[in-house]
């Protein structure tokens, strides 16, 4: 493993604690213009985000209604009841973007599959860049006024659902999280930067709790408006 990639992982709480879980829930908080462009209607309620560590995997709930939550895995994307009675579901979900643009509309199975590989990446980073079959390089750092940055290349397989297969981690002196940059391949590859702050801790795991995300201009600069998505997590629960 790269040498600076495990110090990251040692400074969020350890490969060896991370492992000792298999999944994590958290209080989220969403917002941002993205929603509004895509045609979804966003609330600011808190939901409970479940996410499994070390396969993709994740829920949400509520989803649409109070007693629905989602199913997602890279293959399919459902939207059920919370006793498992099934209202929607589709496979091979990726599929459904083709042809997609920065304003195509989004419906309910759209919007739930964007959720789940999203906040499954957020949830599991950076301890997602030591999985197999991601390939990592250090490129040169950032300035950020007097700071300097870290920057971390991810090359995610095919087989993981993300983003997009090419992501750059920056990481700060204290080697906490940044920022995120990426490409929003289900909304025509438009360019982003997520910046993140605030960290907190549970059962030895430490996590930024607010993401910001903005589109990316092509000098890497933030285009901070509007504000694409914004992303608030409390009360994270490891079992």
């Amino acid at each position: 493993m790269l040498a600076l990639l495990n110090d990251i992982l040692d400074a969020h709480g350890g490969l060896a604690k991370w492992n000792a879980f298999s999944k994590v829930a958290a209080t989220i908080v969403t917002g941002g213009e993205l929603w509004g462009i895509k045609g979804l209607i966003q609330d600011q309620n808190p939901r409970q985000m479940t996410v499994w560590l070390h396969e993709q995997r994740a829920s949400v709930l509520p989803f649409g209604a109070p007693d629905q939550r989602t199913a997602y895995s890279p293959s399919r994307i459902a939207i059920e009841k919370t006793d498992g009675t099934l209202v929607a579901e589709r496979q091979d979900p990726r599929a459904s973007f083709a042809g997609h643009q920065q304003t195509t509309p989004w419906h309910g199975l759209h919007r739930a599959y964007f959720n789940g590989y999203a906040l499954w990446t957020y949830l599991t980073t950076p301890f997602l860049l030591s999985m197999e079959g991601v390939g990592i390089t250090e490129m040169p750092a950032r300035h950020e006024g007097p700071e300097r940055w870290h920057r971390l290349r991810a090359r995610f397989p095919a087989g993981l659902a993300t983003h997009s297969t090419v992501q750059d981690f920056f990481f700060d002196s204290t080697l906490g999280l940044r920022r995120h940059d990426y490409a929003v391949d289900v909304a025509g590859s438009f360019p982003a930067a997520q910046l993140v702050h605030d960290y907190a801790e549970a059962c030895g795991i430490r996590f930024p709790t607010k993401r910001r995300a903005d589109q990316r201009a092509p000098d890497e600069g933030v285009i901070h408006d509007p504000l694409m998505v914004s992303i608030d997590l409390s009360e994270f629960r490891f079992s």
